[in-house]
């Protein structure tokens, strides 16, 4: 069983949580944790795995877990249950200590819909039972519709925040948002800030407005901000901070790879750096518009996770009036930049090759987007089309113009993040 301080340990070495030393230290996170019910939202998605894994591993004294899972693809709730733990990061758990994941209860729901569509009988349950909730079911997608994006991640908040405020023992409500919310300031605070708009406003629109309209108003509605995603968690942020609940807002940065949990070097999509860096390893990625000098802020799977269960801990320890900010952030102790990622990224390459490389895995980073342009088109389009021409002539199926053509969308959504840095305090 792990005490505060192990986490504190963990977290200090990442520089992502600060918890404040002045903070009794008798009641460690597990002791806290111990016979409390809890809930988590988006238990099935990355982060949420995480999450819910280290609970049960370094908490094994928590009451129950209820996880709001939706049915999805015409699978049910308990058999999307029943898939997640017999996976990562769940296997350890099932040869070691099977027992708790009996404390696993799924619970039929979806934030997206009003009283997050709980039967009266499991919203009873939640209401009387739960003491701490972690709310980290979003959706992720930088290109997503306005209209999606909202539901999901605005009214979502709203939708949990009503059925928190029934909750007869509620202590400790962590939202899990992003570190880039406010990303038009330089200088970004563990603190709040003003919300682009109010969140009631937003939902009521993209309610009332047909979706060709809505998309034609989305860039006058975002502004400065690079995409749907960062809009609608920074609406999320303004409900949580009117909630008048116990809360803390958990900000992390570009989260990639496990550093120790469950095993080193686990991660589950291939998101942000992580997909650059197979890309051009596969040889599939040979440009990237960058500024190599810039800091990539990028923190390890289950050391946010650590510093947002420890944000639990320290907001139901203190009740604070008004949410407590977290920035889950690394450059301030671990500066690392594009370029040195390269660099490494590029020497393991050649160390330990990986298996389907379609071409010498070579290329690089520029901040020069006329250059960029020009090898994107040398290096990835044409290429993709001769060996998808020859695919076609050999009677295989083509596939390499579409691989390109998402690698080049993926790679044009990053580009706001890949050519500025922010200093997080």
């Amino acid at each position: 069983m792990k005490s505060t301080q192990d986490f504190s340990s963990e977290l200090k070495e990442k520089d992502t949580a600060r918890i404040d030393n002045d903070i009794p230290q008798e009641v460690t996170i597990p002791e806290w944790f111990r016979n409390r019910n809890v809930l988590i939202t988006g238990a099935t998605g990355f982060m949420g795995k995480v999450l819910l894994a280290k609970l049960l591993k370094s908490c094994p004294d928590v009451g129950k877990i209820y996880i709001l899972v939706r049915e999805k693809k015409g699978v049910d709730p308990q058999s999307r249950l029943f898939s997640l733990i017999q996976n990562e990061p769940f296997r350890d758990l099932q040869t070691t200590h099977p027992e708790v994941l009996k404390k696993v209860m799924v619970i039929s729901g979806d934030v997206a819909m009003e009283n997050l569509s709980l039967s009266p009988e499991n919203r009873e349950l939640l209401v009387r039972d739960v003491s701490v909730v972690f709310h980290s079911a979003a959706n992720v997608k930088f290109d997503v519709p306005l209209k999606d994006a909202i539901r999901m991640n605005t009214a979502g908040v709203r939708n949990l925040i009503a059925v928190c405020k029934q909750m007869h023992n509620l202590q400790s409500l962590i939202y899990i948002s992003t570190a880039y919310t406010h990303c038009g300031e330089k200088i970004l605070e563990d603190r709040p800030y003003p919300s682009p708009m109010l969140p009631e406003q937003v939902i009521s629109l993209v309610e009332s407005l047909d979706d060709d309209l809505l998309e034609v108003m989305t860039p006058k509605l975002l502004r400065d901000m690079p995409n749907t995603y960062a809009f609608s968690k920074s609406l999320a942020e303004d409900l949580i901070n009117r909630s008048n609940l116990p809360t803390g807002v958990a900000r992390p940065s570009i989260v990639v790879a496990s550093w120790k949990e469950p095993v080193p070097g686990w991660v589950e999509n291939l998101n942000g750096p992580t997909g650059l860096m197979i890309g051009a390893a596969k040889g599939v990625v040979r440009s990237v518009l960058c500024d190599e000098n810039l800091f990539l802020d990028a923190i390890p799977c289950d050391i946010a996770v650590n510093a947002i269960i420890a944000l639990a801990w320290k907001v139901g320890r203190e009740s604070p009036v008004n949410p407590i900010y977290m920035n889950v952030t690394e450059s301030g102790e671990n500066p690392l930049t594009w370029g040195q990622s390269l660099a490494y990224g590029r020497k393991h390459a050649f160390e330990n090759p990986f298996t389907g490389i379609l071409w010498y895995p070579r290329g690089g980073i520029t901040n020069n987007q006329y250059y960029h342009m020009f090898r994107v088109l040398f290096f990835h389009l044409l290429p993709a089309y001769f060996i998808d021409a020859l695919c076609f002539l050999t009677g295989h199926e083509p596939f390499l113009v579409r691989v390109q053509h998402k690698v080049s969308w993926g790679l044009e959504l990053l580009q706001y993040y890949t050519l500025k840095e922010w200093d997080f305090k």
